[in-house]
């Protein structure tokens, strides 16, 4: 069975022809882009700013002990990442843009007022007490409900923002018309990030520092406060915003598919040289690729009166193209290396027990000036930032200059390098804490959680470096990875996957350290992670998180190899670097996907 497709290639969903496009209204444009950013850079700073010393918040005034504390930051993060699939979801297919960020500013901003009332109000948490010298009474219910409520909000409030600012504020600069177009939306991206980077440091330099020397109810509200001008600023401009209608969703195309090829799960399959496959208007493809057959049945014409007379699907759950299917057996192909990623995820969402670390350790770098506890994550953004600049602008180019040619490190390649360096970062960490154990146990300190060891906390700035460079090699090189392996109209899965990976990150964390307490309490011992840092042996969780990750490598290495080669770039003069080869890329209609 073969269907005639003779239609126009320029026509919408529906299968109407568009029109002209009709002058571009005098709104968007760069009077727009700061209100954009401050909105993104406020709620940076201020969420950002909550996280370094949550765990000493939790232990010290909610009687939380380490496992627990850490335990509950570890969900809190999972749901902050995870969140941003869930409003990018709305975003596409309800809401728009332009809502959904107002609604997550609005979220956010009640999320930390929330926070900010648990610190000023002295009912809303359990009374002062030491838990390692008193037997301290436990938040209750209610308390712990504001509390939680607080942290849903704000992960709530992450969700609507951060997966659509960055494409909100490209949609008030996008002008097709604009023979500069490319140049305007590459300066947006560098101020974009760079904004981004700068509110993060902002966040765990300053906020960090109000915190330590000005207590919780000034170190709440100033977020608290941010957030409000991020929130204002943003809808002040409401006017001057292009507010583009939410339209269908790729998350809807893909969940099509599997609906579609389950009820045709009955259907023989056709023979090699059939032609009843439905596919888009002016598609090159004729049938879809032989891998993962199964889902090939979701784009099979069982019925011409499917197809309406402008060769749309009239019913997309009974009809999909070739296309969708060959989005999703993308998305399946990269699942088992996107998963090589989830062990670096947890090694990065390990802050703190650095934090618990540096708080114990001497952290004056001059007789009236120490760096705050919850600050020393600040080095791994210093140095990722550091490297991203040199490898792009320096190492490769000189690189590229000394042999001749231009040299170029796979995504792969540096994926797997990344992995390597998380494993040496939590190597160097368990280090670093078996000699300051030692050292607090031969000072005399092994039952003061609350001293400080005579040890330098400055000893703690390798490992976050190189956690900084495993995060700059993997994680950019993920989201490479998936930019480079997908189709164009998969970009916001490719921008949502490592999210989502560190999403299962954090809940794998939490299941890790769980398990580590409890196995290693039993009989009445102490924990590895005990509340008293100088009884724990924080050291050899460490080390178990190093040998998980190298562990993880090898099996990074077999899925590489099973994955085989794979398209890295695809430069504007339609050639494809391929396994370190450069190819002319060939487009041969008629073929199949």
């Amino acid at each position: 069975m073969e269907v005639e497709r003779n239609f126009p290639c320029h026509e919408n969903e529906n299968g109407e022809d568009e029109q002209e496009q009709a002058p571009r209204k005098a709104k968007g444009g760069l009077i727009t882009m700061p209100f954009i950013i401050a909105n993104e850079g406020f709620e940076k700073v201020a969420s950002y700013g909550l996280q370094p010393n949550m765990i000493f918040y939790l232990m010290n005034e909610y009687k939380m002990g380490v496992a627990e504390a850490t335990n509950l930051i570890f969900y809190w993060s999972a749901a902050t990442n995870f969140m941003p699939l869930l409003g990018a979801f709305l975003a596409d297919s309800f809401l728009g843009r332009f809502l959904t960020i107002g609604f997550g500013s609005i979220a956010s901003l009640l999320g930390m007022i929330q926070l900010w009332l648990t610190a000023m109000i002295s009912r809303a948490r359990p009374p002062p007490c030491d838990q390692f010298t008193q037997h301290c009474k436990l938040a209750s219910p209610a308390q712990y409900s504001l509390l939680l409520s607080s942290f849903g909000l704000m992960s709530i409030g992450a969700g609507g923002v951060r997966p659509c600012s960055l494409a909100f504020g490209a949609d008030q600069l996008d002008d097709k018309e604009n023979l500069n177009n490319d140049r305007v939306l590459e300066s947006f991206f560098g101020w974009y990030y760079a904004s981004a980077s700068l509110s993060v440091l902002i966040a765990l330099t300053g906020i960090v520092y109000i915190q330590d020397h000005m207590g919780w109810k000034v170190g709440f509200g100033v977020p608290a406060i941010l957030m409000f001008f991020s929130t204002l600023l943003f809808f002040m401009a409401s006017s001057l915003y292009i507010k583009q209608n939410a339209s269908k969703s790729l998350f809807a195309g893909l969940l099509q598919v599997v609906v579609v090829a389950y009820k045709n799960r009955r259907l023989a399959f056709p023979p090699p040289d059939f032609n009843g496959y439905h596919r888009d208007k002016c598609s090159e493809c004729t049938s879809p690729t032989d891998k993962l057959r199964f889902l090939n049945k979701a784009c099979i014409i069982r019925n011409p009166q499917d197809v309406s007379p402008t060769g749309v699907s009239v019913n997309r759950w009974n009809l999909c193209t070739i296309e969708q299917v060959e989005e999703l057996k993308a998305l399946i192909k990269v699942i088992p290396l996107w998963s090589t990623g989830v062990m670096v995820a947890i090694n990065i969402s390990q802050s703190s027990f650095p934090a618990l670390q540096a708080s114990s350790m001497n952290r004056h770098i001059s007789s009236s000036f120490e760096i705050p506890a919850g600050s020393f994550g600040m080095f791994t953004i210093i140095t990722l930032t550091i490297w991203v600049i040199l490898y792009d602008r320096v190492i490769i180019p000189l690189a590229s200059k000394v042999a001749g040619k231009k040299i170029h490190l796979g995504v792969r390649l540096r994926m797997g390098i990344g992995i390597f360096l998380s494993g040496l970062a939590m190597t160097v960490s368990g280090i670093v804490e078996h000699v300051r154990r030692k050292k607090a146990i031969e000072q005399g300190l092994g039952d003061n959680p609350h001293g400080v060891v005579n040890m330098s906390a400055l000893w703690l700035v390798p490992q976050n470096c190189l956690t900084g460079l495993a995060e700059a090699f993997n994680a950019i090189g993920q989201t490479e990875f998936y930019y480079s392996e997908f189709p164009k109209s998969m970009s916001s899965i490719a921008s949502s996957l490592f999210g989502v990976g560190m999403a299962v990150g954090n809940l794998l964390a939490s299941v890790v350290l769980s398990t580590v307490d409890s196995a290693t309490k039993n009989g009445g011992k102490e924990s590895w992670v005990s509340s008293n840092i100088n009884k724990g042996h924080y050291d050899f969780y460490y080390w178990v998180l190093a040998a998980m990750t190298f562990i993880n490598l090898i099996y990074f290495v077999c899925c590489s190899w099973i994955y085989g080669p794979c398209v890295e770039r695809v430069g504007k003069s339609g050639v494809e670097q391929q396994n370190g080869f450069e190819m002319e890329k060939l487009s041969v209609p008629g073929t199949p996907c």
